[in-house]
């Protein structure tokens, strides 16, 4: 249909036109050798948006030729889950497959509404697909996620994106009708950012800008366009990665206002509040870390009021946070000295702790040595002794580097206090 979106036009109909995840759907993938052996269990697919999830669910119920029914999970209540469920129960006959019941951004369902599906997935009555953006350990129910393989999609390769974009300006029963030359491709890929439907919004858009039939796509035409027509860009919250990229960024460099705004931005998208306070939570570990240590408690504390009052007043509290993060003084040292002893790790292998710091719970293990010579520090005076608690090899190692903030500074004085160099 000429009025369908393009993104609709070309959904693929079976796997062969299936562009990207080859990891899970290629020759003798995993996914693939499920499906063509007919032996498809609930699984979950987790992966960021415009990356085929809804089309690869589509797929396998029609490679299977299974009954498919849909729910999405923000205009979806559990009355709604239930008919479902009775619907796919009168599609049961002896030895027909289950049907398929497939629930977009599961991540969005409550604990009651995912309860009442656990009983169908465990009794047979439908094999689950669930989509998500959302890291599922998180966001679905531990019984639930048990009775499902989850399986994590990947964003768009630039050669995948090379093949959709040659695909679309070809196959299209529109974009045919005009001619196009690609002179430049950087902006048009790099805006996609790895997201299928974001390339397909963009084509579309650029399509309109065809002169007697003709359109030459360049980074300026791209830039452009895209500029001019935000919302096209941006069809139902598309740019849901690019904007919380721009809402963290604007707190580390410590912008309340900038923090708000993008706050704002992903409220009036519909923009999943834990999600919001999952990055505030990191955002204060990570970029205001140990200048200011309260920010951690702040961000906590936000994330459980979130789960108490709910919305839209949790915008109030979410609003309250960003802007201590982004007023807060700023310190990465936490994040680079995980970093820095995860590269040691990797470096120096499994080195052996130290006979003192071992644990000596049995009569060999003391005979061995181990905790022999440990000097238990609150026996002396401020409640400290120096002794070594690192293997022998890197027993000089410096992984935390303090900050220049009054926090870390007096951390620093204390440290040398105590161990004087």
């Amino acid at each position: 249909m000429a009025n369908q979106p393009l993104a609709e036009r070309l959904r693929p109909g079976n796997l062969d036109s299936y562009i990207g995840q080859e990891h899970l759907v290629g020759k003798n993938a995993i996914l693939r050798k499920m499906i063509d052996s007919n032996t498809l269990s609930s699984i979950i697919l987790w992966g960021p948006p415009g990356v085929g999830k809804t089309t690869l669910a589509k797929i396998i119920s029609n490679t299977l030729d299974r009954p498919f029914y849909t729910l999405s999970a923000i205009n979806s209540g559990v009355k709604d889950v239930r008919e479902a469920i009775e619907s796919a129960k009168k599609q049961q006959f002896f030895n027909r497959p289950n049907p398929i019941l497939f629930i977009d951004e599961i991540h969005r369902f409550s604990k009651s509404q995912q309860d009442s599906l656990l009983g169908a997935v465990e009794q047979g009555i439908v094999t689950l697909i669930g989509a998500t953006t959302e890291n599922p350990s998180f966001e679905v129910i531990t019984p639930l996620l048990s009775r499902c393989q989850v399986y994590v999609l990947k964003s768009l390769e630039v050669s995948d994106l090379k093949k959709l974009l040659e695909y679309a300006i070809h196959k299209d029963s529109f974009l045919k009708t005009i001619k196009f030359e690609i002179e430049e491709t950087e902006s048009l890929f790099r805006f996609s950012g790895g997201d299928a439907r974001k390339l397909l919004n963009t084509i579309e858009l650029l399509a309109a800008h065809a002169n007697e039939g003709k359109v030459i796509i360049t980074n300026e035409l791209v830039t452009e366009s895209l500029q001019q027509n935000p919302q096209a860009y941006d069809k139902n919250g598309e740019m849901h990665y690019d904007i919380v990229s721009a809402f963290i960024k604007s707190i580390r460099g410590s912008d309340p206002n900038a923090a708000v705004y993008w706050l704002a931005r992903m409220v009036e998208g519909g923009e999943d509040p834990k999600f919001i306070a999952r990055r505030l939570l990191i955002s204060a570990a990570e970029d205001v870390g140990l200048a200011n240590p309260n920010a951690l408690l702040l961000a906590n504390a936000a994330f459980d009021a979130i789960n108490k009052i709910g919305w839209p007043e949790g915008r109030i509290v979410l609003s309250e946070v960003a802007i201590y993060l982004a007023t807060s003084p700023k310190s990465n040292t936490a994040y680079n000295a995980i970093g820095d002893a995860l590269q040691e790790v990797k470096n120096s292998g499994n080195l052996a702790v130290p006979l003192h710091l071992r644990n000596a719970p049995t009569k060999l293990m003391k005979e061995l040595g181990y905790g022999e010579k440990y000097i238990y520090p609150h026996n002396y005076n401020n409640n400290f002794i120096a002794q070594q608690y690192l293997p022998d090899s890197i027993k000089d190692l410096k992984l935390w580097h303090p900050g220049n903030n009054t926090q870390e500074t007096n951390a620093a004085e204390r440290q040398k206090k105590l161990w004087g160099k």
